[in-house]
């Protein structure tokens, strides 16, 4: 029944790898696996390869909120500044408002992916203690708790948070607390070694026809600074045990965690806009945020998810909770239709099992919708752009982000070199299309080139955009604003 369904995806989209699977009725009735660790490697995908989960991270650093909640060392609607009295938005009020709940819902006037440069490209060089020093000089988006904006800084406060009210480091916690007591026995969080704990899928990105392996691990995997917001990896094995947790615990695992939390965190508490895509697909009326889960009503029934996407790795974990059913997956390549369709799809199965559209019909509704896209919404052709010389150039030097640090604008042999100080990946040369400046990033897993638009001034400034304008909101080069500081070392 669901073999076609995966080898569908797989074909359609020609993933490197992919590990799936479904439970239903509180049981687990399907697993699959397909490809490899790293492509050409021989390596094969098992339901024991270790995956980046990415932002499904959430939910278990909400799970650990939960727990201390039970334990009496937090309270939901506790202060911020209680935990970390140097945590500071830009708006005075607003910080002292600034529940710990406030951390977990996307409401609190960050905008979309506000500050995420901070985060990605990974490794970089930003710490926690950056990014709760930088919340302070990034511009509100909207006003506070009036509506919904994706953002993950306030993940990484959440487990910040969770450290000082639990007394340990945030990936210490999540290993007692969470994955030691769930027997996630494979789930791994902050610094370990490849090689002794093995089976490690590698992420990908897909250029000529191929899908290539980018930022590979070396023999020790690093805690990252955002572990809490996404940097959580687990294999289908320990992912279906954390699935089947929330739709069928046990005595152990009701102890583990409260029905009383456990309902908390799936509860809604900020609407999400309803896509024109979703309530055509799906039948959809509301969908919300709760604690680190999605929720809406999908064809009447009501369901509970979320999804990862980090650099060439995607998942997704779905629950329909009054069935004690629901599914995941993982996949180690560029996916991101690739997921929406097998996400679509196995979620039919549930809730509308005579719909009658499979694999290749939601894929073709996603690439006419594509096709659809005016032009003003589509990255410009910059096969025309040219390098721009040194000498041509009269905005060299050194420059600075209130948030995002320093950066330099210099001269490199015969073209001007973009490079950040604290964010290594971060580095490209500077092109000129048409009368506007860009930058064209050297590493191809930073796919999403930037405009580069100087301002003259007292100091000068520089301004920045993505090429294109529906790309990844991690990009979030708007948020920017640099001053010169001074001149080219």
């Amino acid at each position: 029944m669901y073999d076609p369904i995966v080898d569908a995806v797989v074909a359609r989209y020609h993933l490197p790898g992919i590990a799936v699977g479904v439970i239903e009725n509180g049981r687990i009735v399907y697993t699959a696996t397909r490809g490899e660790t790293v492509a050409g490697s021989g390596q094969p995908i098992t339901p024991q390869t270790l995956f980046k989960i990415a932002s499904n991270s959430k939910a278990m650093t909400t799970a650990l909120l939960g727990r201390l909640v039970d334990e009496g060392k937090l309270a939901w609607d506790d202060p911020v500044t209680k935990y970390l009295p140097d945590f500071r938005m830009a708006d005075p009020w607003v910080t002292q408002n600034m529940r710990v709940a406030d951390l977990l819902t996307h409401s609190s006037g960050l905008p979309e992916g506000g500050g995420d440069l901070m985060l990605w490209p990974e490794p970089n060089a930003f710490t926690r203690a950056d990014i709760i020093h930088g919340l302070r000089y990034i511009k509100p988006g909207y006003s506070f708790r009036s509506q919904y904006q994706y953002d993950n800084l306030l993940y990484v406060v959440a487990g910040e948070v969770a450290a000082a009210a639990g007394g340990a480091p945030y990936e210490t916690l999540m290993q007692r607390e969470v994955f030691a007591p769930l027997g996630l026995s494979r789930c791994r969080v902050g610094t370990w070694d490849r090689d002794a704990v093995g089976n490690v899928a590698q992420p990908h990105y897909r250029k000529d026809g191929h899908n290539l392996p980018m930022r590979q691990d070396g023999p020790t995997i690093p805690a990252i600074t955002s572990d809490a917001a996404g940097g959580i990896r687990c294999d289908l094995t320990d992912m279906l045990s954390w699935a089947t947790n929330w739709l069928a615990p046990t005595p152990a695992q009701l102890q583990w965690l409260s029905s009383t939390q456990r309902q908390v965190l799936q509860s809604p508490h900020m609407l999400i806009p309803v896509s024109n895509q979703r309530r055509a697909w799906d039948h959809t009326h509301v969908m919300a945020y709760g604690y680190g889960w999605r929720m809406a009503d999908v064809d009447g029934e009501w369901v509970v998810w979320h999804t990862g996407t980090l650099g060439g790795m995607y998942s997704m974990l779905a629950l329909l909770p009054d069935r004690k059913s629901g599914f995941v997956f993982m996949i180690n390549g560029e996916a991101e239709d690739a997921r929406t369709v097998l996400g679509e799809v196995l979620t039919k199965h549930f809730t509308a099992p005579g719909d009658g559209h499979g694999v290749a019909w939601y894929a073709d509704a996603l690439d006419h919708e594509a096709a659809q896209r005016p032009a003003a919404a589509r990255a410009p052709d910059t096969s025309a752009a040219t390098t721009v010389a040194p000498g041509s150039f009269a905005w060299s030097g050194r420059y600075r982000d209130p948030w995002f640090g320093e950066i330099t604008l210099c001269p490199r042999k015969d073209s001007v070199q973009w490079a950040s100080r604290k964010s290594p990946h971060m580095h490209g040369t500077v092109k000129q299309l048409g009368q506007r400046y860009l930058v064209h990033w050297d590493d191809p897993a930073v796919d999403l080139d930037a405009w580069l638009d100087p301002h003259a001034g007292s100091p000068p400034t520089l301004t920045m955009a993505k090429l294109d304008p529906l790309g990844d909101f991690s990009s979030d080069y708007e948020d920017l604003h640099f001053e010169r500081i001074g001149d080219c070392p």
